[in-house]
């Protein structure tokens, strides 16, 4: 596809991350399968309200768009667990962070650097699969939109949400992509 985009600069940095887009794009099929589906009936009610709360111009990124329905790992969480990972050598939070760090250390480079490669492969071919998905359903979302003009305020709302939302996947995915944005 387009140029070479480096990991740092990247948007979607793994598999994981892609893990909203999937589910945006989900959403987006059973709003086109079913005229009467809305927000209510979604399967990521937080995540639309948000983005329609959020409006079209006001967050930058998929990601911080998708977030602001979720909720993530907390300040408490994370400490608990790296002191119990540093518990188990007699330490505290700090011991924790290279207990956990630890099998990491022990992987040889040329084995890290073989998988590691191979892994943005995958993640390559993953974000091509998305992007195109994606747009798909995102030009159907929107024709349904026009086709559904006289539908309720909710199911408008419902399908504006899932507009904004893949407008932004789409966005974001050509950025990872180094593409140009047809979206």
């Amino acid at each position: 596809m387009g140029k070479r985009v480096k990991k740092k600069d990247m948007i979607f940095r793994s598999g994981d991350s892609l893990q909203q887009v999937v589910n945006v794009v989900n959403e987006a099929a059973a709003a086109l399968n079913d005229k009467t589906r809305t927000v209510r009936e979604s399967s990521i009610p937080e995540v639309l309200a948000g983005a329609l709360g959020a409006g079209i111009g006001g967050v930058g990124s998929f990601a911080a768009l998708y977030g602001l329905g979720t909720v993530g790992l907390s300040a408490a969480g994370i400490t608990s667990g790296l002191a119990a990972a540093g518990g188990l050598v007699g330490g505290g939070m700090v011991a924790g962070v290279f207990v956990l760090a630890a099998p990491v250390a022990v992987l040889s480079a040329g084995g890290v650097l073989l998988a590691s490669h191979f892994k943005n492969k995958q993640l390559r071919q993953e974000k091509e699969r998305l992007y195109k998905e994606a747009l798909r359903k995102h030009q159907s979302i929107i024709q349904a939109l026009k086709d559904e003009a006289d539908a309720s305020k909710e199911r408008l709302e419902y399908l504006q949400s899932l507009n904004i939302l893949l407008e932004r996947a789409v966005r974001d995915l050509s950025q990872d992509l180094g593409e140009e944005c047809t979206a």
